[in-house]
């Protein structure tokens, strides 16, 4: 899933971790590494849930040894010593080394959000805490319920272990001697005439005046081609939160926005990624996906013609956003020398922003398809759009 500021989140339960002489751990090494490689070059958040790690299936010393000389510090050992903190003594060994180099890949984990942790945890965080660095200390936050987790990221996109929910219900049982009383929760509101993110593209076009390009994409896209087309990580960065929540507010109440006044290009790319994400329905629709997720199966030089297909088939609103957005993105993968956004860097980015499922979220092996899908759109822009036009285009 992903938190607020639309950065990707990788969850790491502990009740999942069999029994340690059952567990295959330099296969469990390999798919950390797969998983990590995937998002460590960009901004990204971890969340831990602490629940379940106990002696039998705890990781061994010499395990740890290895998964931190494996990882060659690129993938944030911190994040390791803080997971396993019951055998600290190697763990911040690692924590003080690595505080001081490799900041580049570093800087890119920007929230590590702990879960039901024990006060055993906060007790040797308190003791080794002078050793790490304050600026990542900042990025670690306690939460002791599940429900704190709404405040920062979307709960409902995170597979949360059925033992850990249970865990969560009888902790807060346990805090008044009762299941705590259920919370009315209002009834959504209408959406603002002017409403912008959030609302089917439908809305937007019915109260725009029938435009079919929503005017924040208009907007966001036309800001970024002239002062972002070379920047460096473009897509790839985070911005403020609050500032963040300031735009949206702008332009759900229908006032204009100036990019020029926050003096941050990743402001405007990080709009347009919450713009995609907010839809109700994804811009590829819940149609497209098990066709999309299919795009593996077809023959390479086939790939094409079935992306362009399946682009084809979209209602008429959705592919002439998605034909605007993909044109601007093949624009910035041109300019890659500069900015370093080839077309799969794109792809990694925008791929989950531009297709997900109806229900639950993505899973691991369903990112190989849908990110190759985003990165055939940009890459062959020209041959897939070519030969659809739709009036008022």
């Amino acid at each position: 899933g992903d938190d607020n500021s639309g950065r990707k989140v990788i969850t790491f339960s502990c009740c999942r971790m069999p029994p340690s002489h059952q567990l295959n751990h330099t296969r469990l090494l390999e798919y950390l590494k797969y998983t990590l490689d995937q998002y460590v070059e960009n901004d990204y958040t971890v969340v831990y849930f602490h629940y379940g790690l106990k002696s039998l299936n705890k990781p061994s010393l010499k395990w740890l040894q290895t998964a931190y000389k494996e990882f060659d510090r690129k993938y944030v050992s911190k994040i390791f010593g803080l997971l396993f903190s019951f055998l600290l003594y190697m763990i911040f060994k690692s924590l003080l080394t690595i505080s001081f180099s490799f900041s580049r890949y570093k800087k890119n984990l920007k929230a590590l959000y702990v879960v039901h942790p024990t006060n055993f945890i906060k007790i040797l965080w308190n003791i080794f805490k002078p050793l790490i660095s304050h600026k990542f200390g900042k990025k670690i936050t306690y939460l002791n319920y599940l429900s704190d987790l709404r405040e920062h990221l979307k709960y409902d996109q995170l597979n949360i272990p059925q033992e850990v929910i249970r865990h969560d219900e009888n902790l807060r049982g346990k805090q008044k001697g009762k299941l705590p009383p259920v919370v009315k929760v209002p009834p959504p509101r209408p959406p603002l005439p002017t409403q912008q993110f959030g609302v089917s593209l439908q809305y937007i076009k019915d109260k725009n005046k029938g435009e079919l390009i929503p005017p924040v994409m208009k907007e966001t896209v036309s800001y970024l081609k002239r002062k972002g087309l070379q920047v460096e990580g473009l897509f790839r960065r985070s911005a403020s939160i609050q500032t963040i929540k300031d735009v949206q507010k702008l332009y759900n109440q229908g006032k204009s926005v100036n990019f020029d006044d926050y003096n941050d290009i990743h402001i405007p790319a990080v709009i347009l990624k919450t713009f995609l994400r907010e839809l109700p329905q994804p811009l590829l629709t819940f149609e497209c996906y098990d066709h999309i997720l299919g795009i593996t199966s077809v023959e390479s030089s086939l790939r094409v013609t079935r992306c362009k297909q399946i682009v084809q088939g979209l209602p008429e609103h959705n592919y002439v956003a998605l034909k605007y957005l993909i044109c601007f993105l093949h624009m910035v993968s041109q300019e890659s020398i500069y900015n370093r956004m080839t077309a799969s860097s794109l792809a990694c980015v925008f791929g989950l922003n531009l297709i997900w499922p109806s229900k639950g979220t993505a899973s691991l092996s369903a990112l190989v398809p849908l990110n190759l899908f985003t990165e055939l759109l940009i890459d062959f822009y020209m041959n897939i759009f070519n030969s659809r036009t739709v009036p008022g285009e």
